[in-house]
């Protein structure tokens, strides 16, 4: 990530040592010696992030940071101080009036970036929660549970059921356990209880497990008051409170690290939570949704899952069925798809030929309504006749065994990302959905493993 980057110093060989290690890095930085200068590149332009001396020639930096937190909009550029060693007295109250973080001098310049690295990871995740708070909360398109199967019309009429229950009953609220493969609709479920219920205007918060880094889901679920560890500058609600009153979504629950599992089963049973570094518990009362592609009993056997979560969590279980288990559906969800499409672009809906309608229905689908969903976007772009027939239907041709084919036979006609996409498939198909196991059967760390999976939508 390249960053503009403001330096209020009026050290000069200390800024120019410090602009060229982050040209070096790939930054683009910019060097005020004054507040007045300073002034003057803010006026142009909103930096990313501003390293700033505590003493200036024409003013102090503790006091130019208080004007900055309370501007309309620099606000919201984080701060770096940089403070003379002994000064602690300086360095609190920095942080008292909304430093990111502070820096001692003489500054290591290593550390410096690493500091630089850090704030701006925090502050985009930050504002990627955000953003996604906010947009669950207010800007969801409504929910449309398509299909004709029994299979999908016994799960809605479940869930209708247990909706029903809630709103009469208005106290606890339950826990729902939605099993499926990857790409069956999980998420969409979660999202027609949220929207079916009395408790539609609230947050609905969906947090994948999976690809939350290791080290920051605890503090990102749970919560942390300041102090409670480096950089805990102020205090944070966790995403299971920011939920209050409305539906938690916890996608690939799964992968949940094993020592969280009996802090999230705590949540479930007392309605009780603790954040990092408190000494009392807060009452938060959530709709809860664990959903995950993982045979949790077999978790369970193996010692990778928590018995007792898996047994709290599965009071209320449903099963979404895999793609190719319901083919009476698949006509009716491109359809719809189509139209989404359409309307997201600005076109009018093409309309399938019988060939390709048969072609839709004869395939396995292995990446599920997901892969489908695909495949109906790329051929509705790809439409300019108002028809779509089977060339204009890119899916992945599943090989077996059995078949015993050339591998060049078989990729040899694919483009680069479609033989990555097929090879993904056939990973996932390998290990049962087993995000991590398919990860290193492909050489791929779990992050990059899920960014392909995002990627390709699988």
């Amino acid at each position: 990530m390249i960053l503009n980057i403001l330096l209020i110093e009026d050290e000069t060989l200390f800024a120019k040592s410090v602009m060229k290690r982050l040209q070096r890095e790939g930054h683009t930085p910019t060097i005020a010696e004054t507040i007045s200068d300073a002034y003057m590149v803010l006026e142009k332009t909103l930096p990313d992030i501003i390293l700033l001396d505590v003493r200036l020639p024409d003013a102090s930096g503790l006091d130019f940071l208080q004007v900055l937190r309370e501007h309309q909009t620099w606000h919201v550029i984080p701060v770096v101080m940089m403070t003379a060693y002994g000064e602690l007295e300086d360095a609190v109250r920095a942080m008292k009036l909304g430093a990111t973080d502070y820096l001692k001098k003489p500054v290591d310049l290593d550390e410096l970036v690493l500091t630089v690295n850090k704030v701006m990871q925090t502050q985009k995740l930050s504002q990627q929660l955000d953003y996604s708070h906010v947009r669950e909360t207010h800007g969801s398109e409504p929910v449309v549970m398509v299909g004709q199967s029994n299979a999908m019309q016994a799960i809605k009429q479940q869930m209708e059921r247990v909706i029903q229950l809630v709103d009469r009953a208005q106290t606890e609220y339950p826990v729902i356990l939605i099993n499926g493969e990857t790409g069956t609709g999980k998420d969409v479920l979660a999202r027609y209880y949220h929207q079916s219920g009395k408790w539609r205007d609230k947050p609905f918060v969906h947090v994948d497990c999976a690809a939350l880094p290791k080290d920051l889901i605890e503090a990102e679920l749970f919560g942390y008051e300041r102090g409670a560890f480096t950089n805990a500058h102020q205090a944070k609600a966790g995403l299971i409170e920011v939920a209050e009153d409305g539906t938690l979504f916890l996608d690939e629950v799964g992968e949940l690290p094993l020592e969280l599992q009996s802090k999230l089963l705590n949540v479930l049973e007392r309605r009780q939570i603790r954040r990092i570094g408190a000494t009392q518990e807060r009452a938060v009362n959530a709709h809860f949704i664990a959903a995950t592609n993982r045979d949790l009993p077999q978790m369970v056997a193996d010692g990778e899952f928590r018995s007792d979560l898996y047994f709290r969590l599965n009071v209320i279980q449903l099963q979404m069925p895999p793609l190719r288990e319901r083919k009476i559906d698949i006509a009716p969800l491109a359809a719809h798809f189509v139209e989404m499409v359409a309307r997201r672009y600005g076109l009018k809906p093409p309309v399938f030929t019988e060939t390709a309608v048969s072609a839709l229905q004869d395939y396995d689908w292995p990446g599920n309504i997901r892969e489908l969903q695909h495949v109906v976007e790329r051929a509705v772009m790809m439409s300019a006749d108002g028809l779509i027939d089977v060339s204009q239907l890119i899916m992945q041709t599943t090989i077996t065994t059995s078949q015993q084919l050339d591998p060049v036979e078989v990729l040899g006609h694919m483009t680069l990302e479609q033989v990555e996409k097929y090879l993904l498939e056939k990973a996932l198909e390998r290990t049962a959905g087993n995000v991590s196991r398919a990860a290193r059967e492909l050489g791929l760390t779990r992050m990059a493993m899920r960014y392909r999976m995002e990627k390709y939508q699988l």
